[in-house]
C-alpha cells in the first residue's frame, strides 16, 4: 500500500465534507449546461410536469388552457376558409346608389377594399378637403328633401371615390357628420355640418346627383378642384322658375284640384284666385322672417274665405270644392313621404323630425281654415259636411285635372323641364288606377290610394335607375292628385260645426290616406329592388332588413 492510498483511506473532517457532495458509490449525471443565448417563455410548462388534458371542474379557467370542448379531430373551421374569403363583387354597371346602399348595409369588416376612382396626390388624398366636399354634397341633398339613406349613399360614394374607405357618414334631420379612421392605430378625423336652410329645387338636386355619378365613374376624371367648382356652380344657379311663375302654378294646382273633386269653371277661377292670394301672403310673411308655421296658417285663409263668401252670397257653386282645392296646394306631401321613407329604412331620428315638421304644418293649415270656417258659420254660411264632392260621371275631366295638378306641382318643385312631361303622365296614370279601383271596383279609398302610390313609386325607381338620378322628380309631383284634401276639409268643417266626433273620424281618414301614400311609394321602390339584380351576388340578402324583426 502506498502512501497515497493510505492518505485516501484516512477519515475526513466535518469541515472537509459538503452537504451537496454526493456520497461515494453514487453515480450522478451532470446536468446539461444551457447556453446563454437560449430563450425561454414564461408560459412554457416546466419539464416533468404533466398537464391534464381537461381541467378540473372547480378549477379556475385560464386563457392558456385548452378549451374543454376542443378536440383536434373535431376542430371548428378556421376563421379564413381554405379557399379564401368570398369576394364581394360589385357590378360596375349598377347605379351608384345601389352599390353604395349594398356596402352601407354590410358590416365594416365585410366591405370590399375600395379602388380609388379619382386621382389624388402622391402622398394620398387630402382628407380634410374630401370630408368637406362630402359634407357639402350631403347638405345640398338633405336640404332638397332627399331621404336619409340616399344622402348616406351619396356621401359614402364621394369618400370611396377619393380613396377614403373607412368612412362612416351619419345623417340626421339638421346635422351631417362623417368620421374617417386612417388605420387602427391612427386617430379618427371627424367633421360635421349643420343644415340651417331648406329649399325645394329638384333641378339642383338632379345636378348634385349628376356630380356624384361622375365622381363615382372610373372613366370620368373629376379632381377635387373640379368637384368644388361644379358644386359652387350648382349653388349659384338660379331657380328655373321665378316667384310669380310659382304663384301661378299654385293657383293652377288649386283650380285643378277643385275640378278634380267636382267643381265647375266658377269654382276653378275662385280656387285659383284664393290660392294665389294665399301664396302671396305667405311670401310676404317669409320676407318678414315669420316661421313656416305661420306662413301655412296665413296661406290657408284666402281660399277658405272665398268659399265661405260664395256661400253667404248665395252663389250656386260648390264652395266646398274651392276650399278643398286650396288645401291641395298646401298639404305637405313631399315631407310626409320623406319622413315615412326614413322610418321604413331605419333612420328613426330623422323620420321623427320630419313627421314632427309635417304635424306642425298640418296644425298651421288646420288653424287657418278653422278660423275662417268659424266666422263663416257664424255669419250664416251654409256649408254642408255631407255634400258629395267627387263626381263619378266625369272620368275624362278628372284625368285631365289630375294631369294639370301634377304639372303645376312639378313647377312648384322646380323640376327640370325634361322631367315635367314624364311625371305629368305618371300622375294621370296614378289617378286612373285610383279611380278604376275605387269608383268602378268599389274598393276602399285607402287601399286604392296605396296601390296607386305603389305604382308611382315603382315607376319612379325604374326611371331613377335608368337615368342614374334621384327618384323624387318622378314621384313627388305624381302623388299630388292622391293627397287627402277633401277628407281634411270635411274633418275641419265638422269640428267648426261642433261635431267633434265626425271631425276626428274624417281627420283620421285623412291621416290614413296620407300614410297609404307614403307607404305605397316606399313599397313600390322596394319591390323594384327586390326583383331587379343588385350588386354583390355573394352578399345576397339585405342584412339591414333584420333590424325590425325583433332579433
Amino acid at each position: 500500500m502506498t502512501e497515497s492510498d493510505a492518505e485516501d483511506r484516512k477519515p475526513q473532517s466535518d469541515e472537509a465534507r459538503s452537504a451537496f457532495v454526493p456520497p461515494s458509490g453514487v453515480v450522478t449525471q451532470a446536468p446539461p449546461v444551457e447556453e446563454e443565448s437560449s430563450t425561454t417563455s414564461e408560459f412554457a410548462l416546466p419539464k416533468g410536469y404533466g398537464a391534464p388534458h381537461t381541467p378540473l371542474a372547480d378549477s379556475e379557467g385560464s386563457a392558456f388552457n385548452t378549451p374543454r370542448t376542443y378536440s383536434s379531430r373535431d376542430a371548428p373551421p378556421a376563421f379564413t376558409p381554405p379557399a379564401g374569403i368570398p369576394r364581394v363583387d360589385l357590378i360596375k354597371d349598377a347605379p351608384w346608389q345601389d352599390r353604395m346602399r349594398t356596402m352601407l348595409r354590410m358590416p365594416v369588416a365585410d366591405r370590399p377594399v375600395p379602388e380609388t376612382v379619382q386621382k389624388t396626390e402622391d402622398e394620398g388624398p387630402a382628407v380634410p378637403r374630401v370630408l368637406d366636399l362630402t359634407l357639402r354634397v350631403g347638405e345640398l341633398l338633405l336640404a332638397g328633401g332627399e331621404g336619409a339613406e340616399d344622402v348616406d349613399a351619396a356621401m359614402f360614394a364621394v369618400c370611396r371615390s377619393y380613396g377614403l374607405d373607412r368612412c362612416e357618414p351619419n345623417v340626421t334631420f339638421t346635422l351631417l357628420s362623417i368620421s374617417y379612421q386612417p388605420s387602427l392605430v391612427d386617430d379618427p378625423v371627424t367633421a360635421s355640418r349643420t343644415v340651417r336652410r331648406r329649399g325645394t329645387d329638384y333641378t339642383r338636386l338632379a345636378a348634385v346627383y349628376q356630380l356624384v355619378d361622375d365622381i363615382s365613374d372610373d372613366e370620368i376624371e373629376v379632381s377635387l378642384e373640379e368637384a368644388y367648382r361644379r358644386l359652387a356652380e350648382i349653388r349659384r344657379n338660379r331657380h328655373p322658375y321665378s316667384g310669380w311663375v310659382l304663384t301661378l302654378a299654385t293657383g293652377l294646382l288649386a283650380g285643378a284640384a277643385s275640378v278634380l273633386v267636382g267643381g265647375d269653371i266658377i269654382v276653378f277661377v275662385a280656387a285659383v284666385v284664393g290660392a294665389m292670394l294665399g301664396d302671396r301672403l305667405a311670401w310676404l310673411c317669409a320676407g318678414r322672417g315669420l316661421p313656416e308655421f305661420y306662413q301655412f296658417t296665413v296661406a290657408a285663409m284666402p281660399a277658405a274665405a272665398i268659399g265661405a263668401a260664395l256661400t253667404i252670397a248665395h252663389v250656386d257653386v260648390r264652395a266646398s270644392a274651392v276650399i278643398t282645392g286650396g288645401l291641395f296646394a298646401l298639404l305637405p306631401g313631399r315631407a310626409l313621404v320623406a319622413g315615412v321613407q326614413d322610418g321604413l329604412t331605419g333612420y328613426y331620428i330623422t323620420a321623427s323630425a320630419r313627421l314632427l315638421e309635417v304635424m306642425y304644418f298640418y296644425v298651421g293649415i288646420v288653424i287657418g281654415v278653422l278660423v275662417i270656417l268659424y266666422f263663416g258659420v257664424t255669419l250664416g254660411a251654409q256649408l254642408n259636411p255631407d255634400a258629395a264632392l267627387l263626381s263619378t260621371n266625369r272620368p275624362l275631366w278628372q284625368i285631365g285635372a289630375s294631369m294639370l295638378l301634377t304639372l303645376a306641382f312639378a313647377v312648384l318643385l322646380q323640376q327640370e323641364r325634361s322631367t315635367v312631361l314624364v311625371v305629368t303622365l305618371n300622375g294621370g296614370v296614378a289617378w286612373s288606377v285610383y279611380g278604376a279601383m275605387h269608383y268602378a271596383g268599389g274598393i276602399s279609398p285607402v287601399a286604392s290610394t296605396a296601390v296607386a302610390a305603389g305604382l308611382v313609386g315603382l315607376f319612379g325607381q325604374l326611371m331613377s335607375r335608368y337615368r342614374f338620378a334621384s327618384a323624387l322628380p318622378y314621384t313627388t309631383a305624381a302623388i299630388g292628385p292622391l293627397l287627402p284634401g277633401s277628407a281634411t276639409y270635411f274633418g275641419l268643417l265638422a269640428i267648426a260645426q261642433n261635431d267633434v266626433d265626425e271631425g276626428l273620424v274624417q281627420l283620421t281618414k285623412a291621416a290614413a290616406l296620407a300614410m297609404a301614400i307614403a307607404i305605397g311609394m316606399n313599397l313600390g321602390s322596394e319591390i323594384s329592388r327586390l326583383f331587379l339584380r343588385l350588386p354583390g351576388a355573394t352578399a345576397g340578402a339585405r342584412r339591414a332588413a333584420k333590424r325590425t324583426r325583433g332579433f
